[in-house]
């Protein structure tokens, strides 16, 4: 994908920020997780945008990351699937039309251009809104996002360590200029945080607060 030539034309990417992944009844709720709304309806507010999309875990009630799916298997914890890839095991979250799937309450919809839905097969998980785990299968964002020209994404909500994390790093490798927005995430674990900010950091995505976004960006 070559940007060289071309005048830059900017996304925003609002991952999973679905009622399952917030406080304060969420089956997989992030702590403090409804604190990134806040930040991502300023950020649509104040900034100028080329195009806006959501992501949106969108599970079927047989999905394979459900622990309650694996006979014997506990929650957070790795499994070996029949495929040989290895399984985090959740919490039955984000169901396909369960009120836990639906976006919170709080998040502004309005100006949302496109809403990219991931997890859908039953047996592979996808944290990265543009592929499923086992990179076989991808959605429709990067043919959403090429359509518009778009050539910087900025990604913000849930969670961190995971979907945004892995979205973030997809982006940087298909060739977006890719900045996660660090107060607009949250994460499940301290650990796995540790881990992906080493990461980010690694394939050298931008990691910077709303203000400076705003101050880039405001229209």
């Amino acid at each position: 994908m070559s940007q060289a030539s071309t005048p830059a034309k900017r996304a925003l990417l609002i991952v999973d920020v679905q009622n399952d992944f917030c406080p304060p009844s969420g089956s997989l709720m992030v702590k403090d997780g409804a604190d990134v709304i806040p930040h991502i309806n300023k950020l649509k507010k104040e900034c100028k945008w080329d195009l806006i999309c959501a992501s949106q875990d969108w599970h079927p009630s047989d999905h394979c990351s459900f622990a309650s799916n694996n006979k014997g298997a506990k929650l957070f914890t790795e499994i070996t699937m029949e495929s040989g890839s290895k399984q985090m095991m959740w919490p039955v979250h984000c169901v396909q039309g369960s009120e836990g799937a639906k976006f919170h309450n709080d998040l502004d919809l309005n100006s949302i251009d496109k809403i990219v839905k991931k997890g859908t097969h039953q047996h592979v998980d996808s944290y990265s809104a543009f592929f499923d785990n086992d990179k076989k299968t991808k959605t429709e964002l990067n043919e959403i996002l090429e359509k518009h020209g778009i050539t910087d994404l900025y990604i913000t909500g849930l969670a961190y360590d995971f979907c945004v994390g892995f979205s973030a790093l997809d982006a940087k490798n298909i060739g977006y200029n890719t900045t996660v927005i660090t107060d607009a995430t949250r994460s499940v674990a301290e650990e796995s945080a540790k881990s992906m900010k080493k990461q980010l950091e690694e394939a050298k995505i931008t990691q910077i607060g709303t203000k400076d976004v705003i101050a880039e960006l405001s229209k």
